[in-house]
Formats: structure tokens, C-alpha cells, sequence
């Protein structure tokens, strides 16, 4: 599949515009990121069409030569008979940036909104995990995962045995080697360090998710 474009240009698939200034390679960095935002966007092509999921997954980073994502969807949803070349989108925080907060604006008023937002895609070829003990595996790295921290923490042995079974039999597991990673962190970081500080400072007033887009930035005072 390759996305329409304009007649002198062509996309190879599932590339998304990634401008050098926003571009995050560190592999440290991506894996924490889908550790910290692990519901994922999951897009692929069925049968010629679309097909947009948003599943959780857990990232293994040791189990392949860039790391492996673990999750399960219900057997009831037509995305695991269909597993092509995917790209699973981890998003994180995102916030619309006002150009009055550049100081620079007040000088020539050259500005225009924008909005800031990280995001991390994962590329591969997901894989059915239909090894029962696999499937149990899977869920308890999840839920230790998710579960860590909490006063009381909730674990898969907790369930009663045979409604544990009840629920594996819902659900497939999937595996997804990841064959390429792709890293944005839009925050700014094509302006004047002036104006970087002037969109923390304008962030900071705002709603909590625009103050986490403040606290990303890589331009903040130390």
C-alpha cells in the first residue's frame, strides 16, 4: 500500500513526516516512552481496507534486534486473523502551542499557532502466541507491568483457576518483532530558545496535559 501524494512524489509505506528537528533515534529513550504510554494504535490493511485498533502492549526490549512488543486482543475482534506489515502508534502527551507566547512575535509578527505532541511508531509483522503457557506469560509480564506501584497489586493468579481459563480462551495472544523504530517529539525545538521558554511558560498556565508537553520540553530551564 502507499499513500496518495502529489504527482513528483512518492511515500514509502507507513513512513510518517519526521522533519530531522523532531526526530528522537535513542533507543533508551523510545523504549521508555512505550513503557510510559503503552496503549498503542495499531494500524494495518485487511482485505484492501483499513483496520485501526488501540491495544496495549508491553516491550521486551532483549527479545529480538529491536526489541519485541507482547500484548492480547479479543477473539472476538478480525485484527489477528489479519496480521500484514503493521505500525503501532504510542502517544503520549500533546498540547496546541499559541503564538502569542513567543516573545518573538511581540518583535515582527511572524508566528502561527501549532500544536506539540510526542509520539513514538513501532514497525513490524505481528505473530500469534497460541501456546497456552505463552498466553498465561504474556499477561502476568502485563500485569506486574501495570500493576507495579499500586497499594494492593492485583495478580493474574489471583483469578480463580477455572475463570482464568474461561478468560484465556477469549483472547490471542500476539508478539510483534519490531523492524523499525520512529521517534517525534515535536516541542519547539525549531525555535529561538527564547520563544522554547515563552511556550513552557504559556504550557504551564494551561490544562495538565499541555503542563506535561511543558515538562517534555528539552528546552526548559534546568
Amino acid at each position: 500500500m502507499r499513500y496518495a501524494s502529489a504527482r513528483k512524489h512518492r511515500l514509502t509505506p507507513y513512513v510518517m513526516y519526521l522533519p530531522s528537528a523532531f526526530e528522537i533515534t535513542d533507543a533508551a529513550t523510545l523504549h521508555d516512552f512505550v513503557r510510559e504510554h503503552a496503549l498503542a494504535t495499531w494500524a494495518t490493511v485487511a482485505d484492501g481496507q483499513p483496520l485501526v485498533n488501540h491495544i496495549p502492549f508491553i516491550l521486551d526490549p532483549q527479545a529480538g534486534a529491536q526489541g519485541t512488543l507482547l500484548g492480547h486482543v479479543a477473539r472476538a475482534n478480525p485484527v489477528w486473523r489479519a496480521l500484514a506489515p503493521s505500525v503501532f502508534a504510542f502517544q503520549g502527551p500533546d498540547a496546541y502551542v499559541s503564538p502569542s507566547w513567543y516573545p518573538s512575535k511581540r518583535e515582527h509578527g511572524k508566528a502561527v499557532p501549532t500544536w506539540n505532541y510526542a509520539v513514538v511508531h513501532a514497525h513490524g509483522t505481528p505473530e500469534l502466541v497460541e501456546d497456552r503457557a505463552m498466553l498465561r506469560a504474556i499477561l502476568e509480564r502485563q500485569t506486574r507491568a501495570h500493576e507495579a506501584g499500586l497499594p494492593e497489586p492485583w495478580a493474574v493468579s489471583d483469578a480463580p483457576p477455572d475463570y482464568l481459563e474461561q478468560m484465556l480462551d477469549a483472547i490471542v495472544g500476539i508478539r510483534v518483532p519490531v523492524t523499525r523504530w520512529q521517534g517525534k517529539f515535536k516541542l519547539s525545538q525549531n525555535r529561538s530558545a527564547a520563544d522554547r521558554q515563552g511556550v513552557i511558560r504559556g504550557l504551564g498556565r494551561a490544562h495538565p496535559m499541555a503542563q506535561a508537553i511543558a515538562g517534555a520540553n528539552p528546552g526548559r530551564d534546568a
